[in-house]
């Protein structure tokens, strides 16, 4: 066998691994006696317009609704987002431009593959979601990991400067941040933008940013989440509708190589080709229509904005230090010890579970998902509480 994916296998994310112990002891004790901030699963009911829309689908003839599109995805599908998409940002990109994914998941592991050759380089700025190193490695490319600005964690542009090769093929950004729930400021992109643009002259070559932006709508207290492809010519964008329309488990998103990027037609020939290649090919065709139908619909932030405020005056109160988030639903915690694990751990004996930032590529804090009921943070205070006092 492939020892490489037995070992990937054998251990699995340690948010995964987390959410199951979760599972495992609700079933044990009662799920209202498990404080579980593991998982970025959207607690926000999917909009009204999800499932008039599915049952919509449902009626229609079997050879329509479950026959396969495209390989890149139904054209009406396509237009839609396109237009959605220029509505939005003032663009003029066409259904030509975007290839419909199995979520944000297959479209980054696609443009990975797609822009890059065994032996090259990917950075990711530090922390960040772990897969990433996973989808780098597969494509038989070296991760290069750059922490990110320890003041604030917005991007540390003279580091990535500095980390710039002649392999570099690609920098992933994502904003709003997971796991850290920041949102780069556009002035922080300009200053990425034009190291970058610097860099390909002296290279004579594209550096592609590849942003990964499922939490895009996700965005609070004034926070503007920049559309990237506006500042930097050469980005390819990923999306998911995972988040914004709570469609986990559903997998549906996108791959956007914008016209105006280095080789735009090879790039997105190459994106279907690692879709071929990875198996990605005719995303799922119900959700596709649901997609259509629903792309305008509003996406509803306010469950979010409640919830970061519960979490965040309980952690006050009880003097926890914290990342203040602006976007995403999740809360970068600082560790009470160095080892983010054995806290972590520590955690667990309180029934309170926190991800380790560890798998993140930073030590010394831990990922609170906030994407859960208003209950689940209210009662879980007196667990914070314990869990404070182990350190006192």
């Amino acid at each position: 066998m492939n020892e490489r994916m037995y070992e990937l296998g054998a251990a699995p994310s340690a948010i995964r691994e987390l959410f199951a112990y979760g599972l495992a002891r609700k079933a044990e004790i009662g799920a209202d006696k498990v404080y579980d901030f593991s998982l970025g699963n959207p607690s926000v009911p999917a909009p009204d317009a999800i499932a008039q829309a599915m049952a919509k689908a449902l009626e229609l003839p079997p050879m329509q609704l479950h026959s396969y599109s495209p390989a890149q995805g139904a054209p009406a599908c396509r237009q839609a987002i396109a237009d959605n998409l220029n509505k939005r940002f003032g663009t003029a990109y066409s259904s030509d431009d975007l290839y419909l994914t199995m979520g944000a998941a297959a479209a980054l592991d696609a443009c990975i593959t797609a822009i890059t050759n065994p032996g090259d380089e990917v950075i990711a700025n530090a922390p960040y979601f772990p897969e990433y190193r996973i989808w780098i490695e597969n494509a038989g490319c070296t991760c290069v990991e750059v922490p990110t600005r320890s003041s604030d964690f917005q991007l540390d542009v003279p580091a990535l400067a500095a980390a710039i090769t002649p392999k570099t093929r690609a920098i992933i950004v994502n904003s709003p941040n997971n796991p850290v729930g920041t949102v780069y400021t556009r002035e922080n992109l300009e200053e990425l933008a034009a190291m970058l643009r610097a860099k390909e002259e002296e290279l004579g070559q594209p550096i592609y940013l590849i942003s990964d932006e499922p939490y895009r709508e996700l965005a609070y207290g004034g926070a503007q989440v920049s559309w990237v492809p506006d500042i930097y010519a050469d980005t390819l964008v990923c999306y998911s509708w995972s988040k914004s329309f709570s469609l986990p488990g559903e997998r549906i998103g996108y791959v956007l190589v914008p016209p105006a990027a280095a080789d735009a037609r090879r790039v997105y020939l190459a994106v279907c080709g690692a879709g071929r290649v990875l198996g990605y090919v005719c995303a799922p065709t119900l959700l596709q229509k649901v997609i259509a139908d629903c792309i305008d619909t509003p996406v509803n932030v306010e469950p979010y904005v409640r919830n970061r405020k519960l979490l965040t005056d309980m952690l006050d109160d009880l003097g926890y230090e914290y990342i203040e988030p602006a976007g995403a639903f999740y809360l970068w915690m600082k560790a009470l010890e160095p080892d983010a694990q054995a806290f972590s751990d520590k955690a667990k004996g309180h029934e309170l579970l926190i991800v380790a930032s560890d798998s993140f590529g930073v030590g010394g804090w831990v990922r609170v998902s906030y994407c859960v009921s208003e209950e689940t943070i209210v009662n879980s205070r007196d667990a914070f509480a314990a869990l404070k006092a182990d350190y006192e």
